[in-house]
């Protein structure tokens, strides 16, 4: 953080629960802690008599290995209803579906789609390119059991926070590339989608929740080198893209202290240059990860957008 404080710049109402958040730099030595712990629900999990989950395996293609996904689905959906791709954070090296279990339970009622929620493998064991063609298996396996489910080719998209807003950025490129699939929408949560550290440092950016020593694991973890080379995967680092032209729709939210706030202020603004329609929100006094003090008035303000905007982009 170059010795800059900005608790000064936390939202008032997010102090609470900074405050009960630990404080250190992921790396390989906290890294089996970190994980047990991510592997559970992030808060108690809500009664919604309306919505199945259960467990499903997504066939890998040749020379991929099968995937194991979580389902949301509405029991008494009606007509056809639209889906969503869901990758869960943490670093691209910690984090399990069951993480975002009470989000992804009230969100599938709130629209009355189904979720599917990919258990992708982590980096160190698996670097990229495997995390996001485990996320590209799961999309297959969603597109081609939509009449199974219920679902609305037609409206399917993917969405992701952190390193899963990375992922989906990812997953979107090569969903484009490959032209097996047509995208409605991308909802992307302050991604994670450039590993090359800025020579200008922000000065009030990432000093809690991510750090940048966080980011350079989870980035040398991913690529399997150090960050910042040449010749890194735009399917891996959604920054390094050259062209952003027939992505679908975006939205991008972001906290003002957030470490990715530039990344994700510069990817919005090349998606606009290339005829992409963006939303894009920054959430002043925010940190990463401050959605999950959801009774703070960011916290409420951003649930509010993006429950909005994948109602817009999924009717």
């Amino acid at each position: 953080m170059d010795d800059v404080s900005t608790k000064h710049l936390v939202e008032p109402d997010l102090l609470d629960a900074l405050a009960q958040l630990p404080s250190f730099s992921v790396n390989a030595e906290v890294l089996p802690a970190l994980r047990e712990a991510r592997s559970e629900a992030m808060g108690p999990t809500p009664e919604v008599p309306e919505i199945e989950v259960t467990e499903h395996t997504a066939p890998g293609a040749e020379g991929q290995p099968d995937v194991r996904m979580l389902l949301y689905t509405p029991r008494e959906p009606g007509s056809e209803v639209p889906a969503i791709l869901h990758i869960h954070g943490g670093g691209y090296v910690m984090g399990t579906p069951e993480m975002m279990d009470p989000a992804n339970r009230l969100m599938a009622r709130a629209l009355n789609c189904v979720i599917a929620s990919v258990d992708y493998r982590l980096a160190p064991e698996t670097p990229h390119p495997g995390p996001v063609e485990d996320c590209y298996t799961g999309l297959r396996w969603l597109f081609q059991s939509a009449a199974n489910l219920g679902v609305d080719p037609r409206r399917i998209a993917i969405k992701g926070e952190s390193a899963g807003g990375g992922l989906a950025a990812g997953l979107g490129l090569l969903a484009r590339d490959r032209g097996e699939f047509s995208l409605a929408f991308q909802h992307l949560t302050f991604p994670m989608l450039d590993d090359r550290e800025s020579e200008s440092r922000h000065p009030y950016v990432g000093e809690f929740v991510w750090t940048r020593e966080s980011n350079r694991f989870g980035w040398q973890s991913l690529l399997g080198v150090p960050p910042g080379g040449e010749d890194v995967s735009p399917y891996a680092a959604a920054a390094r893209a050259d062209n952003l032209q027939r992505l679908p729709p975006t939205f991008i939210a972001t906290g003002a202290l957030d470490l990715f706030l530039e990344e994700n202020l510069e990817y919005a603004r090349r998606l606009t240059r290339a005829g992409v329609p963006t939303e894009l929100h920054v959430y002043p006094g925010a940190y990463h990860g401050f959605m999950l003090a959801g009774d703070s008035r960011v916290g409420r303000q951003y649930a509010a957008d993006s429950l909005r905007a994948l109602q817009a982009a999924l009717t």
